[in-house]
Parts: structure tokens; C-alpha cells; sequence
């Protein structure tokens, strides 16, 4: 796969303007990167924007914190998912999933699988918060509750993605879920090191420095 094809082109910033989305989806086109991110305000323009292409829409649901209810996380998906998302990416209950209440947690995961039906769900955990044993609660919890990627972090953290994390990600999950990497990957260095740990999405808003370093 091409490298461009990894790119998650996102932003997320509060203060993204209108235009700045625009040029977001006509950086996306230019640059042909798999998906756009943006937040769920905006869904409905980078569809609209993207029309004619294969570019995904990606959103981002009880987003950056994560603690939202789980009802207001549904609603959220679904909504973006009747405006054109194609991907949602929802961040877990931090919170919760510190205080062990793992069921909590995986229905509330498997709640917004089940009303965005057969689009992409991908979870985000927010690293920098958890042990590495939360991590792996994470993992299995995501595995139960039946989503198609894990995701490192949102970026609005302490701390973005490490090769560490990923590696032990991946030893959680093997081959039964993909994993996004984002937060902090910059450079075309980075980046291929998370490739060749087999991360299949990278989330970022230096596409195109990536992909046009020689």
C-alpha cells in the first residue's frame, strides 16, 4: 500500500474554520490520503466536499475526553453516519474503565457498533492515561465488543502515540483488529516505523509533510 493510504488527513482543532475544512478535503484530494477526520460539526461539508471520490469521512464521537453518556455518544454516531461519515472514531470511557467498571465500558462500545451497523468503528483509549494493564482491559474489551480498529490516543492528551503502545496492542489483539496510530507522528520516519509494526491507519495533521519528504 501506498503511503498516502494510511493517512487519516485530520483536523480536529477548535478553532477550524469553515475554509479550513474546505482545504482539508482539497488536501485530500491533491494528496489522494485515504480518509479525512474531522469533527462531527463538519461531517456533512467533507462529505459534500469529497463527493465523486474514495475518500473516507471520518468523525470523531465524545470526543476529547471521552466521558460523555453513553446515550449522547450514540446519538452523536448515528448522526454522523445519516450526515455521510463512512468512520466514526469514539474515545472510551477513561474514567470508567480506571475505576473497573469494564461492562460499563464494552456496552457502551458495543452500543455505538450496533447503531452505526456495518460503517468502520475505531476506539480510541488515550494511552498516556492508562497502565499497561488498563491497555490491555482495553484491548479485550474492544475485541468483545466487536469494533474493526483500536486507536492509540486523540492527540488532545498528555501524551500522543508510542511504538510501545503499539507493540503491546498489537500482541493483545494480533490479527483480529487493526490499529490506528496517532498523535505526535510528524515526519516520514515515524511514520514507517509504525508501518513496519503493522499499524494499518495513521492519524495526523502532517500528511502532507509526510508524504512529500524525500
Amino acid at each position: 500500500m501506498q503511503l498516502n493510504q494510511y493517512i487519516d488527513h485530520t483536523l480536529l482543532k477548535a478553532n477550524a474554520t469553515v475554509q479550513d475544512i474546505k482545504n482539508l478535503c482539497t488536501e485530500a484530494k491533491e494528496h489522494n490520503f485515504y480518509a479525512v477526520c474531522v469533527n462531527s460539526y463538519y461531517v456533512a461539508l467533507a462529505d459534500s466536499e469529497l463527493m465523486h471520490t474514495d475518500i473516507k469521512v471520518a468523525s470523531v464521537v465524545g470526543f476529547p475526553l471521552g466521558s460523555m453518556t453513553t446515550r449522547v455518544k450514540v446519538f452523536e454516531a448515528k448522526q454522523c453516519i445519516d450526515q455521510g461519515a463512512d468512520e466514526i472514531d469514539m474515545v472510551l470511557n477513561i474514567g470508567l474503565l480506571k475505576s473497573g467498571y469494564h461492562k460499563i465500558v464494552e456496552d457502551e462500545i458495543r452500543a455505538v457498533k450496533k447503531v452505526i451497523g456495518d460503517k468502520v468503528l475505531k476506539v480510541i483509549f488515550e494511552n498516556c492515561y492508562l497502565t499497561d494493564e488498563e491497555k490491555k482491559i482495553a484491548c479485550k474489551l474492544s475485541l468483545n465488543a466487536g469494533v474493526d480498529y483500536i486507536k492509540t490516543s486523540t492527540g488532545f492528551g498528555t501524551g500522543g502515540a508510542t511504538l510501545e503502545d503499539v507493540q503491546l496492542m498489537k500482541n493483545e489483539v494480533g490479527d483480529q483488529l487493526k490499529i490506528k496510530a496517532s498523535g505526535g507522528i510528524r515526519d516520514i520516519e515515524t511514520a514507517r516505523k509504525y508501518i513496519d509494526l503493522e499499524v494499518s491507519r495513521i492519524g495526523t495533521s502532517s500528511g502532507i509533510a509526510i508524504v512529500t519528504s524525500n
